[in-house]
């Protein structure tokens, strides 16, 4: 009932029921966006109830509520697909709330993707037609060409606004993944051009710069952003659920389907030349180019450090970290690469005089508070915390770094 009522607050549509059986004929029924249950039920654990659910409603987002945390049952649950997250006993509000919209993003990702594959399908068998079509009358064959033109071009706008739609989650999500997504991408576009890699090379490492963290939409916002700043603070079921991520990324870039690189690159970005990186262990040339020169750039792009010492570092690191190669292929691209300045997300409490305002802020019926660019000092800090007592900034708050 608990839950149900918060839900039912935050403007979602709810079916509530303490009965697992219950549950299955609801789900036989209708479809869900997500499905949260407990796991310690009579007659069905949570983990018995989603392996159920998953065969009705695969598409759905299924999230286990537990007290006790079997992190071997759990890391295999996630690793089978059994369940998107987990939720440890007792759960606040906020974070709750934040898994449930995680949850519905992932679910109409997922969705969407579904629509743009049977698109795509839909068009490859339009295409084959008009070849059988262009084999039997040679006559037409100018008339087919415009056609098959055409189509090309709507599979390409089709991945297009594809990307841009998984890059927008990402931000919606997580501003920063949005912001480092565009960083990643300016890199591996110069260093695709100092590499001078063929031209479905360069597109497939570009794509794969824009979705390389894809795969942590769902993942608690304060676990990526401990991750980002203080990760040796993390615990083992933490970091295992960070390094998840790239696996997830590939699953969810399937529907670059004629670019397998895309998805290979995305896989790879985290492993390391001396094969002590994840999620495979891969080393050496084991790991695709296109994982080495992205593995690289997102280096740059997550560092802390100001961008000499970055650069130092990353000398440092080639043959352990990183290859030698791709190295020098970032080295030589560096001076060309128009990279977006670095922003990071703070809460109004962390706001500081002389800090940079990289998006405007904003009331909640629109009336622009700051501008972007503006330089904070004291008094407009306490404008902003005085409005934020009468009525509360729910936006994200951006500075440049």
């Amino acid at each position: 009932m608990a839950l149900r009522e918060t839900l039912l607050r935050a403007g979602y549509e709810v079916v509530a029921t303490g009965e697992p059986e219950e549950a299955l004929e609801h789900l036989r029924r209708e479809p869900f966006s997500v499905i949260i249950t407990d796991h310690q039920m009579p007659r069905m654990t949570g983990l018995e109830f989603l392996g159920h659910a998953k065969g009705i409603r695969p598409e759905a987002t299924r999230i286990l509520i537990t007290a006790v945390l079997n992190l071997g049952t759990v890391i295999e649950a996630i690793n089978t697909g059994e369940i998107f997250r987990f939720i440890i006993k007792p759960w606040l509000r906020e974070e709750f709330l934040g898994a449930v919209e995680s949850a519905v993003q992932r679910y109409q990702l997922v969705a969407r993707n579904a629509e743009l594959t049977a698109a795509t399908q839909a068009m490859n068998e339009r295409l084959s037609a008009l070849n059988r079509q262009l084999e039997e009358q040679v006559a037409r064959v100018d008339e087919q060409n415009r056609q098959l033109a055409e189509l090309n071009a709507a599979l390409a706008d089709n991945l297009h606004r594809s990307v841009e739609l998984c890059v927008r989650t990402m931000e919606t999500f997580y501003p920063t993944l949005g912001i480092q997504a565009r960083r990643v991408f300016e890199l591996a576009r110069s260093m695709a051009a100092a590499a001078q890699l063929p031209p479905d090379q360069r597109r497939a490492l570009e794509i794969a710069a824009w979705l390389h963290d894809i795969g942590l939409v769902g993942v608690p916002r304060r676990l990526i952003r401990r991750w980002e700043q203080i990760p040796e603070t993390l615990t083992d079921a933490e970091r295992a659920v960070i390094e998840h991520h790239p696996v997830l990324g590939e699953e969810l870039a399937r529907f670059v389907e004629p670019l397998e690189a895309v998805r290979t690159a995305i896989r790879s970005h985290h492993e390391r030349f001396d094969g002590k990186g994840y999620p495979d262990r891969l080393a050496g040339a084991e790991i695709p180019w296109l994982g080495r020169l992205l593995a690289v750039a997102v280096a740059y792009a997550e560092s802390n450090h100001p961008h000499g010492a970055t650069v130092e570092l990353l000398r440092q690191r080639s043959g352990s970290v990183f290859d030698p190669e791709a190295v020098l292929v970032f080295l030589k691209s560096l001076p060309s690469a128009a990279i977006p300045r670095k922003q990071r997300e703070v809460s109004l409490t962390e706001l500081r005089p002389g800090m940079v305002l990289a998006k405007g802020i904003y009331t909640a019926t629109g009336m622009l508070l700051v501008p972007d660019g503006y330089q904070l000092n004291e008094a407009y800090i306490d404008k902003l915390r005085n409005h934020n007592r009468l009525s509360p900034i729910s936006q994200s708050l951006l500075v440049y770094c």
